[in-house]
């Protein structure tokens, strides 16, 4: 039985730019829908059943209330922020049923490093299914130690082609190394390949993947309705960015950031004339931001063509106001947990992932508009 979950006070919140709205309550319902251990990404089927990744290497659809396993999964490397990542469907899914995983792939000597695979889905009649013909089409290079900053959020731009966000790895440098693409947005075809036109592609080899570069761990990338791409990534200590995303930009990681080092050695500020792009907004304190969307649903239609950010630290649902190139936050709704994805359901309802962690299971949570 589903049941809702009290209100609870909307934190308010502003940016240097601008006011933020305050309310006592919610204005949603929010209703659970589901359990699931540790899940980390959600994509809507064209049916409207659900599909949720788990960081253990799961993927399940979520059908009429109940919960089926997709079989099929490529092995992940779990632990730290690393395992299955996001799911996204190819732009004609439902001609071709394919999907796109991300994901952390083992690498010798202990080292890891995201990968990107595609696969057909086959449903079962019973509501689960398998992936079939699954092939890796991209990965991060150099393949390093640890077991965070994977980035690897998918997203298919309007033109067609594939965008990852590429985490620095926790080795920062990198992100400013061009042989590499730790640290980047990269920008290929749906099948892998680089496209021509990309603006480092006469250098050839990763290089030519690169779309900009400079970046810490984005895991945030949506386009709006005029094509422009928004990122947002977590900063070091203090200082998360949302970013408008420009072709061969360079935004500064590690050498400026609006953020500190964990150890409290400082960072310089992004400043006028430093010669990297600036973030668009900054967060200090953090709100950790997790995912992304832009809402164009009509169960909410004062919220159409907002940005929405799921909070990990900040526990909460962050809404965008965009303007133009510029984007400030607008509302902050206190979730009481750590939020890990929002998405919208075909009906224009928001979805939500808690982040399950600490042997807690993480809830899909339904957002609706007040009776």
């Amino acid at each position: 039985m589903r049941h809702s979950i009290a209100a609870f006070a909307i934190l308010a919140s502003c940016l240097g730019a601008g006011a933020c709205s305050a309310s006592a309550n919610l204005p949603f319902q929010v209703t659970p829908m589901a359990d699931f251990e540790q899940p980390w990404a959600l994509a809507f089927l064209p049916d409207g059943d659900l599909l949720v990744t788990g960081m253990r290497g799961t993927l399940n659809v979520y059908r009429g209330g109940e919960v089926h396993e997709i079989t099929g999964v490529p092995d992940v490397v779990f632990g730290g922020q690393g395992g299955l990542g996001d799911v996204v469907l190819h732009p004609d899914f439902a001609d071709n049923q394919v999907v796109y995983l991300s994901y952390a792939e083992p690498g010798e000597g202990g080292n890891a490093g995201a990968a990107v695979a595609r696969a057909t889905l086959e449903r079962h009649e019973a509501g689960g299914g398998r992936l079939a013909d699954l092939e890796v089409i991209w990965r991060q290079a150099p393949k390093v130690g640890g077991r965070g900053h994977y980035g690897h959020r998918l997203a298919f731009g309007p033109d067609g082609y594939l965008w990852i966000s590429s985490g620095d790895r926790q080795e920062m440098q990198p992100a400013q190394d061009m042989q590499g693409n730790l640290g980047k947005i990269v920008r290929l075809h749906d099948d892998g390949r680089v496209p021509d036109d990309n603006p480092f592609a006469e250098r050839g080899g990763v290089t030519a993947q690169i779309w900009s570069l400079g970046h810490r761990n984005p895991l945030g990338i949506v386009f709006d309705d005029d094509g422009r791409l928004w990122e947002h990534e977590m900063g070091p200590r203090d200082g998360d960015e949302l970013n408008l995303i420009q072709r061969g930009a360079n935004y500064g990681w590690p050498e400026v950031s609006n953020g500190r080092h964990y150890s409290g050695r400082s960072i310089p500020d992004h400043s006028d004339g430093d010669g990297f792009t600036a973030p668009v907004a900054s967060w200090t304190p953090v709100i950790s931001p997790s995912s992304f969307i832009i809402y164009r649903g009509d169960a909410f239609p004062e919220w159409r063509g907002s940005g929405f950010i799921s909070g990990l630290s900040s526990q909460s649902l962050v809404r965008i106001a965009f303007d133009g190139d510029t984007a400030r936050e607008a509302e902050r709704f206190s979730m009481g947990a750590r939020i890990r994805a929002v998405a919208e359901g075909p009906d224009g309802a928001l979805w939500v992932l808690e982040d399950g962690r600490r042997g807690a299971p993480g809830r899909l949570l339904r957002l609706d508009p007040l009776p």
